[in-house]
């Protein structure tokens, strides 16, 4: 069928957009990862009965033999290549973008709704989502929930997943159902239904109890992960209620779309204290992290002296980013880490440790009580009790990889070892191994590494020149390499960013084969026609990688 005749054919069930304009096929043929796929057709449906009637005439498609596909689409900052597609893109920040109710504890949104609009209506009620990613000010709702997506408070709060309480969801046949907790008799009451809702917990419910120990054992040891489909967190143990909303996040989009989400909400603390470390023995890395833990820092990042010593060479451009207000008195406060450079004391690493309390007292305490924890290492530490002072280390952390991308213009950010964990105690062999293996690749990329230090997920995104053929191979050449490191000590190898192209086809080597059986043996449950995002979660390959992979500076 020609791309003509399908947008005709979307178009007579429709009462939502399609498009086929070359100028937005060319936008929506890009997300933030380092792939391209230019797709047949962007579809734009009005509300969830439009959505439902979108993917029922693509399963008649599918059944007629056709090979087309739907791929959801919001405000696309996935660094995986999760909204990309060569067939038909649903988007949904055009009509899907309505807050519904905050409540006392809870709100419900719509996917295509930008994450700084439901903040905005959730702070109203002094509420927040506390698993927001870093993209905040750019990514959508959708994306955070397709990619159980977190952030800088996760060591306290965890991932979305813990936030999904239910969501609305079309099927992959365009039947409607709600994922919620259930009961095991309601779960028995679903399976009675002759639908594909009732099949899915017909089928679901033994693949999960015949496979339950295989489930136990690959569960993941470190305390987040986007990889893989989360099997062993749709049943609750303690209550024995099984909830497949915690199966859809973190499903990019492969097994259901959804168009409603109520989502639990916390009351943010209102003080903070910081306690920076400057650190240049690594071997005492997990002594610290150890030491500091017990203190129940909301969160604990960090950033490497490759961050460190970029934030200073451009200080200005960051600096006149701001504005001259900010900028002058932030300019003031980091004279001193300027100088650190100057004669030679650039730390190995940066830590950041924030203590949030109701009471600025409380957090101060909490701030000391940490840093007398340390007394006996070799490490200088401040203490930052004021926020506006403690926010230039937030600036370097969250802004440095788009300074230096800013900054050098011939080379292009590639993630693709971007959003592994390991566990803190593997921090004095694994680093120095780690160091080692770029170290063999320096004269290919430019690199920092910043992350959550309290829980092991680093971000490692290089800049490289990807119009040279030899860098392209580098990403398949360094990524299981770096891999091979991760999982030996326990780790895996997205917790944030999820699978997409980019690590879809490592998941054997994560897993191992008979859980990714699981994995396939699960999407067909749902989506028996591959009508959902094909080639993500399961059925990707490193052909694809190689395939997609950009080759320009482009940015």
């Amino acid at each position: 069928m020609s791309t003509d005749d399908l947008k005709q054919r979307l178009a007579k069930v429709l009462r939502g957009d399609v498009s086929d304009d070359p100028a937005t096929l060319k936008i929506f043929s890009r997300d933030a990862s380092l792939f391209t796929r230019t797709p047949s057709l962007i579809v734009y449906p009005k509300d969830a009965k439009d959505l439902a009637s979108l993917v029922d005439e693509i399963a008649r498609a599918r059944a007629e033999g056709l090979d087309v596909s739907l791929t959801a689409r919001a405000a696309a900052t996935d660094m995986s290549g999760g909204s990309l597609t060569t067939s038909v893109v649903v988007s949904f920040t055009k009509y899907f973008n309505h807050m519904g109710e905050v409540g006392s504890d809870y709100a419900i949104t719509e996917p295509g709704v930008f994450y700084r609009d439901f903040e905005k209506a959730t702070l109203e009620k002094n509420l927040i989502l506390p698993s927001y990613p870093a993209s905040r000010e750019l990514c959508a709702m959708g994306g955070i929930v397709a990619n159980n997506s977190a952030g800088e408070r996760t060591l306290e709060y965890g991932q979305t997943e813990r936030y999904i309480e239910s969501l609305d969801v079309v099927l992959s046949d365009g039947s409607r159902a709600t994922f919620g907790s259930l009961t095991p008799e309601e779960v028995e009451d679903k399976k009675k239904l002759p639908t594909l809702e009732g099949s899915i917990y017909r089928n679901l419910d033994p693949l999960l109890t015949n496979n339950a120990r295989l489930i136990e054992a690959h569960r993941p040891k470190v305390s987040k992960n986007a990889a893989g489909y989360g099997l062993w967190r749709i049943r609750d143990e303690r209550t024995g209620s099984t909830n497949l909303a915690k199966l859809i996040c973190g499903s990019q989009g492969t097994l259901a779309l959804w168009t409603s989400a109520k989502l639990r909400l916390i009351k943010p603390k209102e003080h903070r204290a910081m306690l920076v470390i400057f650190l240049k023995d690594l071997n005492i890395l997990p002594t610290i992290v150890g030491r500091i833990l017990p203190f129940n820092p909301e969160s604990f990042e960090s950033y490497d002296k490759h961050t460190f010593e970029l934030a200073v060479h451009f200080l200005p451009q960051m600096l006149e980013q701001m504005g001259w207000a900010k900028a002058a008195r932030l300019g003031i406060d980091f004279l001193p880490e300027t100088a650190m450079v100057a004669f030679g004391g650039v730390p190995e690493m940066l830590l950041m440790a924030e203590f949030a309390e109701d009471t600025l007292e409380e957090a101060g305490q909490k701030v000391a009580d940490a840093r007398s924890a340390l007394f006996d290492l070799d490490v200088h530490t401040k203490i930052e009790k004021d926020e506006r002072e403690s926010e230039k280390y937030w600036i370097v952390r969250r802004e440095s990889f788009s300074l230096l991308r800013k900054n050098l213009t011939n080379l292009y950010p590639v993630p693709f070892i971007d959003d592994f964990v390991v566990p803190p105690e593997c921090y004095p062999t694994f680093l120095p191994k780690l160091n080692a293996l770029l170290d063999v690749y320096k004269d290919h990329m430019v690199y920092t590494i910043a992350g959550h230090v309290g829980n092991g997920n680093f971000h490692l995104i290089p800049l490289m020149d990807l119009t040279k053929a030899e860098n392209r191979k580098i990403v398949l050449e360094l990524a299981p390499k770096v891999y091979e490191l991760v999982i030996a000590e326990g780790g895996t190898t997205t917790g944030e960013h999820n699978d997409g192209i980019i690590r879809t086809p490592f998941l054997t080597m994560l897993f191992g084969p008979d859980m990714v059986k699981l994995f396939e043996e699960t999407k067909r449950i749902f989506d028996p026609q591959n009508v959902f995002n094909p080639g993500k979660k399961v059925g990707g390959t490193f052909a694809d990688i190689e395939r997609d992979m950009i080759t320009t500076n482009s940015h």
